[in-house]
């Protein structure tokens, strides 16, 4: 949904009390604006009312130009309960601005996201798992409901695991989780060829990280990790450090095991 405001007061400050309006500062004479008009109007449309855009003739808007600093147009200011919240300027492509609304709008399912964080902080992936399947029939896109998902799925179906964190790169904010999930799933998945694991002392301790990664005992696993580390430094392409990493951000660095094993680990590296 978009609309011309005829009082801003109206139509944007207390309009963004309820629903986020996304305020298009253009003009007639602006060609970028005319460029990136349509481009807002079609996601406007795609929204289902998550937000609403507001068009300001900046020509027919001098005063509330002036009020908000508009010194460059098309300007894109996001506001929320009455005050501007976040912007750009410039005529971005579509996915651009896509991805920062996604950044900057608020998430319609941050309840449902946080009780499934929670239930998976708690050891219970059970619980969190049908909550995020619920949120990602919502919403098929959303980057940490899959995240999420994908922790919960590791154990049992790393494949599926895999196949949902596919595509988020590096420009994510979820990639350091995306990094390490896709690290225990290529580490558990040697196990089913052990056998061709090359020869040395400490082969028989990496594969009992190994099987405790698969089943998430974490501690045991850095145990095993961090004893290879001190034995085989590089054994396996480096895999127990990689391992001991990627355990490290799927915990957090809050986490009780980091904090115990963190220490040890960097120990182990420099010895």
């Amino acid at each position: 949904m978009s609309y011309e405001i005829q009082d801003f007061e109206s139509d944007v400050i207390e309009r963004s009390r309820s629903v986020p309006v996304l305020v298009d500062f253009w003009a007639e004479w602006c060609g970028p604006c005319k460029s990136l008009g349509p481009v807002l109007e079609r996601l406007a449309e795609k929204a289902n009312g998550r937000w609403v855009l507001a068009k300001v003739d900046t020509d027919r808007h001098q005063q509330v130009a002036a009020r908000f600093g508009i010194r460059g147009i098309p300007n894109v200011k996001l506001f929320m309960d009455g005050a501007p919240v976040n912007e750009f300027t410039g005529a971005l492509p579509e996915q651009a601005v896509v991805q920062w609304l996604n950044k900057a709008l608020p998430d319609p399912l941050a309840d449902e996201i946080g009780r499934a964080a929670q239930a998976i902080a708690a050891g219970n992936g059970g619980e969190a798992g049908p909550i995020l399947e619920e949120v990602l029939r919502k919403d098929p896109n959303h980057e940490h409901a899959r995240v999420l998902l994908a922790r919960t799925l590791l154990e049992s179906h790393p494949d599926r695991a895999l196949d949902l964190v596919r595509g988020i790169e590096e420009d994510s904010k979820e990639f350091p989780m995306v990094d390490a999930i896709r690290t225990v799933a290529g580490l558990t998945e040697k196990l089913a060829g052990a056998q061709t694991l090359t020869g040395s002392p400490a082969k028989q301790t990496y594969c009992d990280g190994l099987h405790a990664l698969a089943r998430f005992d974490h501690e045991h696993a850095l145990q095993h990790f961090i004893a290879v580390i001190r034995a085989d430094r590089y054994y396996d392409d480096d895999g127990a450090r990689k391992a001991c990493v990627a355990i490290f951000k799927m915990l957090g660095e809050d986490h009780d095991i980091t904090r115990a094993y963190r220490r040890e680990f960097s120990s182990a590296l420099y010895a």
